[in-house]
């Protein structure tokens, strides 16, 4: 049995993606920060065994080794990290200079920091450990944003470019030790991050951004990262893959 450690997974699209690799024969330990109960839940709703949930913000490095290393002892080592868990902050150039410096200090510690935390320790664990690391993935969730431009949340596109580019040169960095790094690009998909923009005024206009006429559901994207999960995608090492609805293209 496979073993996943999912950053954010107890709601949206990290409750999706623990969903799709339990039900192809993952034992999931699933993250939250502080919805410990919405994580139960989760825990309790997947399919297969020896599930656990992890707390802990991933904005503290001490606290980022602590919940890894939990994942590891309870799951008994971990194949495959997901690095899901993220913030968005609403924060144009003309917020104020003390709102401007928080947002992006916290968006960069959570979505750059806590992302780069997590994989050194996962990977850590996998080049110590006894059979070895070959076969393990490490898998980031990024965004349409860093190609499309994220004009009222700056420090969220550049966070996640800064994690798009991470995975790539670890993609190189890890290949020889038969780890395989890719991530994913979402545009909007239909969480409770994107609820209330979905709700106002700007929601038509939103699902109008892609020909389809709508915003992808969270288990689309867990798809994708469930097949990047699998032995037979390594060959995608390297790759982030656009799930945006053809909303942009590059």
């Amino acid at each position: 049995m496979r073993r996943a450690l999912v950053t954010g997974g107890s709601r949206g699209i990290g409750a999706a993606i623990s969903t799709a690799l339990a039900g192809a024969g993952h034992a999931v330990a699933v993250h939250c920060r502080t919805g410990v109960e919405q994580a139960r839940a989760v825990v309790d709703a997947l399919p297969g065994t020896g599930h656990t949930v992890v707390t802990g913000d991933v904005a503290d490095p001490v606290q980022v080794k602590e919940f890894v290393a939990k994942a590891v002892a309870e799951l008994g080592g971990i194949d495959v990290l997901i690095n899901n868990a993220g913030v968005y902050f609403h924060h144009p150039i003309t917020s104020s200079y003390e709102d401007w410096q928080a947002a992006w200090r916290r968006t960069i510690d959570i979505n750059t920091h806590g992302v780069a935390n997590t994989t050194w320790c996962v990977v850590d664990h996998l080049l110590h450990r006894p059979e070895g690391p070959g076969g393990a993935k490490v898998i980031t969730v990024g965004s349409r944003g860093v190609f499309r431009g994220e004009p009222d949340a700056p420090a969220y596109g550049a966070s996640k470019a800064a994690v798009h580019s991470m995975t790539q040169s670890l993609a190189i960095a890890l290949a020889p030790h038969g780890i395989a790094c890719a991530g994913v690009a979402p545009g909007f998909v239909n969480t409770e991050m994107a609820v209330d923009l979905l709700a106002g005024p700007d929601g038509g206009a939103i699902r109008a951004q892609s020909p389809f006429g709508r915003v992808a559901e969270p288990e689309e994207v867990a798809s994708a990262v469930a097949w990047l999960a699998t032995p037979e995608a390594q060959w995608a090492s390297g790759t982030i893959i656009d799930l945006n609805g053809a909303s942009y293209l590059r």
